[in-house]
Parts: C-alpha cells; structure tokens; sequence
C-alpha cells in the first residue's frame, strides 16, 4: 500500500471474480427473517420477488443478502446481530419497544432463528478459537478447489447484540453469553437504556458503566459503533476488553455525528481495534437529503466505499485498522447503497478496487477478512 499516493475514483468494475474467503462484520440477519418477514435460506430474487408488493418499509423489494449470497460472494462468515431498542421517548422514524421485557423476547424470538438455522444445516455459531478456525479452514479449501462445493458449507456466524437495551439485568447478560453472544454495543439510535448513541449526547449511566465492566469481565468484544461522543470516549477509557467499530465510516469525508473522527479513528487503532466499513449510502457521500437523494442522483459508487476504507488506512498508517461490516439490508435496501451494489456478492469487486488504488495483496487480504479474524482470535475464548 503507498500511504502517500493521490487515490482517484475507478469506473465501476464489470463482473464479480472467484470469490475469495470474505468477512461481514456487520449483518441484521435476525431482524429481516422476523421483523421482515424474509426466508433468507431462498435465492435473492425470490426474496425479492414475494414482498414487491410491499409498502410498509422503504426496502421492501430491494434485498440485498441472503445466506445463498453469501455464500456466492465467499462471505462465510459474519458478526450476526440481535436489535431490539426500546422506545424511552414516543414513537420515532426508529421505533422500538415499550419495555425491556419486550425489546428481551423479541431478541430470542432472533435468536431461536439462528438456531433453527443451525439445524437445517445453513449455519454454524462460533463460540471459541476452536470451531472459528476449524471453519475459516474449511471454507478457504473449498474456495481453493474452486469446485463451488462452498456453496454446500454452512455459514458461519459470531452473535453480537447491537444496543442493550434489551438487557433487563445484568444476568441476561450472563443468559445471553451462555447462549453465545460475543459482542456488545451499548447503543443504538438516540438516548438508551445503558448508553446514548447516534443523534444524542451524554455519557453512560451507572447501569452502562456496570454493563461495561460486566462485560469485560466475562471477555466480550466491545462494538463503539452508534456510541455518542461523550460515551465513546468513557468507554475507551473504562473498558479493558477487546474494541472493534464493527460498522463505521469516516467523519472527515461525511460529516455526521454516526462517523468516526480522525482522533477516534486514531484512539481505535491504539487499542488494535478494527473499523468496518459500512454501505449505506448517506454514509458515504456528504450532502445526502433523506427521502430526496438518490444513489443514482449522488453518484454513489464501491469507489466511495474504498474512500472511507483508505481514509482510515491513511489515518492510521497502515490497513491493519481495516475491514467490512457492510450492513447491508439494515432497515435499507438497493434504495440506499452505491448504485454497482445489487446483491453482497458485488463485494466481490472490493479486492480489485483496493489492488487500482495501490493496496497489496496481503492489505487486501486484512481488509477482507484477515483483521476481524484476528480481532475475533484475540476476543473468543479458547
């Protein structure tokens, strides 16, 4: 990689190559089986196909993933999330629920959908070191054979839970660690239970101050990503665990309260932590008007996905920082992504895009996979 050289956009790359061994940091998987109502085990244009109808989100029609693309794109292995807020101050364009106990079983309502997805053999939690590698091996020899019998293995899947507030106690914590959870964003959108986060200010409570060192304790990977500034910075300051942003990009280049800053970028990376790159597209442009801006209007493009990937890789001096957590399908769809992505197998075009703008293979390997993996080798138990 040449830190110094002037990165220029590149026009859209035509065809999805081989796939190579591919990690999503950052997928709702949970959320659009239940809440969406989605097979996710069907082809992408059936899902598709079945809720075209549909007016009730702005998404609908416009899917992105599915487990049979995932595993065409060579994504084998994903942070697959747990989301239910719940709603403190009246309804909002991101509602949630009334009270923890309902935000809790609408969390194992996701959670028995993974489980029922282990047993029809479409995926596989990983819990420890142990299986993580076994399965990372497993996936890259069939991708070597390039036979497509990785289109047979299971996808594999490391639980997170993306804002707490669906935490009654402390206990569930230790219920939901028992279960395989692994990682943990205090916050979501607006002011939480244990945490603020995107849009609003404070630092964390005494409940979040207890959640964080609960956590620590038992070993989880802290997720800063939706931390409000205030609560960002006490929680690099108190948590002694493991740190990831599993789906941020960069304030410099989109100036929003959501991005990370260069000083928090940089306080990242003193920790080791890895930033995912997200794709959603007002994310990605600056200037982005909801309900109004396009993807088509504004131009957006995997180029501007590589912007916020180089930015942190020249932030931070190196692309050990770097990764994917696309949050592709997150309450969004082909609606609100860069116009060259249909489906999560178009990521399959990052590698080439990173190697034009002068990255190495080996940069290119951490970006995809090789730095969350080491993340999560230094976060799960043995």
């Amino acid at each position: 990689m040449h830190l110094d050289m002037i990165t220029q956009p590149h026009p859209e790359l035509r065809g999805i190559p081989n796939p190579t061994f591919f990690l999503d940091a950052h997928l709702d998987l949970s959320i659009n089986a239940i809440e969406w109502n989605r097979d996710l085990t069907r082809p992408l244009a059936e899902i598709c196909a079945t809720e075209a109808h549909l007016t009730d989100k702005s998404g609908r029609g416009r899917a992105t993933v599915s487990l049979p693309e995932m595993r065409r794109a060579g994504a084998g292995l994903c942070v697959a999330t747990q989301l239910a807020r719940v709603e403190l101050d009246g309804w909002s364009p991101l509602s949630g629920w009334r009270s923890q106990a309902q935000a809790w079983a609408m969390t194992q309502a996701q959670l028995a959908w993974y489980g029922a997805m282990e047993e029809a053999g479409e995926m596989v939690q990983l819990r420890n070191r142990t299986t993580l590698d076994a399965h990372v091996a497993a996936w890259e020899a069939a991708l070597e054979r390039a036979d497509g019998s990785y289109m047979q293995l299971p996808v594999g899947y490391v639980l997170s839970l993306e804002g707490a507030d669906s935490l009654p106690s402390l206990d569930h914590l230790h219920r939901a660690y028992a279960n395989g959870l692994r990682a943990i964003g205090p916050a979501h959108y607006g002011y939480g239970v244990y945490a603020n986060g995107t849009d609003a200010t404070g630092k964390l409570n005494e409940k979040g101050v207890a959640l964080l060192r609960e956590a620590s304790a038992l070993g989880m990977i802290l997720d800063a990503t939706h931390l409000c500034d205030d609560a960002f910075w006490q929680a690099l300051d108190l948590y002694e665990g493991p740190i990831w942003a599993s789906h941020h990009n960069c304030r410099a280049l989109v100036p929003h309260n959501r991005q990370l800053s260069n000083e928090m970028i940089l306080a990242l990376a003193q920790r080791d932590a890895v930033i995912g790159v997200a794709l959603d597209a007002w994310m990605l442009v600056p200037d982005w008007v909801r309900g109004q801006t396009t993807p088509e209007s504004a131009g957006v493009t995997l180029s501007h996905v590589v912007d916020h990937l180089d930015h942190v890789c020249q932030i931070t001096g190196s692309a050990r920082h770097s990764g994917i957590g696309s949050d592709l399908d997150g309450c969004f769809g082909t609606e609100q992504t860069p116009t060259d992505v249909a489906s999560i197998a178009d990521l399959g075009r990052l590698p080439e895009l990173l190697k034009i703008r002068g990255y190495e293979s080996e940069d290119v390997a951490g970006i995809m996979s090789g730095n969350f993996l080491r993340a999560l080798r230094l976060g799960l138990p043995k």
